[in-house]
């Protein structure tokens, strides 16, 4: 694959720790429905990723991977539109993190944010682990085996993306410069034919010496559009372009993923470690008995005293789930006393059933049919294998590691 169309591939994963809830479903899996329509997905479990904070009971991975897997088949991620498949399928994972690391300078993996953040968070584990600690040169080397242009994040982990384009660039510095690197590149701008060659000098000027943005993405349209040179003169005019040698390992772009409206029972963020969830497979009975018995505005203790939406977890859910009628209606019957809280419940409660109902039924099928399951994830690995079989031979190559 050449890294002029690695725009339109996106790379996503989860780790398996663990049952997928309405949190999930709300701030993934939705988006990768979307998703898998617009651009080439790539959606891995990513179970080396799980050992590094579960290396102490992998059994909870184990057991996770494939119930993680049916619930994402019924929230709707379809394999014959995406390519669904297994980390440690795919070694070359590990052989590109290995080489990565090879070039990525210490201080850049301990200044990530979510470092000292998740030993805070996790302190009852033992993370003071080399695993740990280059869990972010992991997730470069998952994006950059793929060569993928987009990678659906929140804000809070743009800095994973930020530290995967660092490392690309220094790679492509390091190792993009082959020898005779501006004579190739010249003798290949002479290939696409005396208007493109001069369009595309004029367009290299105006981006190298003005720093002219515009320029920059015209001429990797006209890039794009070249019939009648290669793959790889086009990586190397992409370079030459940039000011920088042969775009090896392209440079991702974090594609924002809405913020999941999704609130945990409590009101806090729906997360298992709070303990405030709803699975996907939950059941009717207990999805009714948590919403009945969620927390609701502290200060409205008696049925008539009137009450404020705006500090009741159960507004947060109506937010997520109700009509603009059905929310006006909680507005008004809350703050005037009109509704009880156990009414005003009900709405949430039967819109959650609702949309859980072809969830599990998708989730029932794929259940009973496991073979069907293991065989989509083992299909999904061999064509995962592939691509990155290709960026591993271009890795080898300019690192002195293809002996023939």
């Amino acid at each position: 694959m050449s890294s002029v169309d690695s725009q339109q591939r996106v790379l996503s994963g989860m780790r398996p720790t663990g049952k997928l809830h309405l949190g999930h479903y709300h701030g993934v899996l939705k988006n990768w429905v979307k998703l898998q329509h617009e651009y080439e997905c790539f959606f891995f479990v990513a179970d080396w990723h799980a050992l590094t904070t579960h290396y102490e009971d992998p059994t909870v991975i184990e057991n996770s991977v494939w119930d993680m897997v049916v619930d994402w088949l019924a929230a709707g991620v379809n394999p014959g539109s995406a390519t669904l498949f297994l980390q440690s399928k795919v070694p070359e994972h590990a052989e590109l993190h290995l080489l990565l690391s090879m070039i990525t300078p210490l201080g850049w993996l301990e200044r990530v944010p979510t470092y000292k953040d998740q030993q805070e968070k996790l302190k009852e584990k033992d993370l003071a682990t080399y695993g740990f600690l280059g869990y972010p040169l992991l997730q470069s080397a998952d994006i950059l085996l793929y060569k993928a242009g987009q990678v659906p994040v929140g804000a809070d982990q743009v800095a994973h993306v930020e530290i995967t384009r660092e490392v690309a660039r220094r790679f492509n510095h390091i190792f993009g410069r082959e020898p005779g690197f501006e004579e190739n590149a010249e003798a290949a701008i002479k290939k696409m034919g005396k208007k493109a060659a001069k369009l595309y000098s004029s367009l290299r000027k105006r981006y190298t010496e003005a720093g002219d943005g515009e320029a920059l993405a015209t001429a990797q349209a006209l890039l794009k559009e070249q019939q009648n040179i290669t793959l790889s003169d086009k990586e190397r005019l992409m370079g030459y372009l940039e000011g920088s040698g042969k775009v090896i390992l392209p440079e991702p772009q974090a594609l924002l993923t809405p913020e999941s409206k999704m609130p945990g029972l409590d009101g806090q963020k729906m997360s298992k470690s709070y303990g405030n969830t709803i699975s996907l497979r939950e059941e009717p009975s207990e999805i009714e008995k948590k919403i009945r018995t969620m927390r609701t505005d502290t200060n409205r203790i008696r049925r008539d005293d009137p009450g404020n939406p705006d500090v009741c977890p159960v507004w947060q859910m109506h937010e997520v789930y109700s009509t603009d009628e059905v929310k006006d209606w909680v507005q008004k019957g809350c703050r005037s006393a009109g509704i009880g809280c156990v009414e005003c419940k009900g709405p949430v409660i039967d819109a959650v059933k609702a949309e859980l109902i072809p969830i599990q039924e998708r989730a029932e099928h794929y259940d009973n049919n496991p073979d069907l399951v293991r065989s989509i994830i083992q299909d999904g690995s061999e064509k995962a294998r592939e691509a990155a079989r290709t960026t591993m031979e271009d890795v080898r190559h300019v690192m002195g590691l293809s002996y023939r």
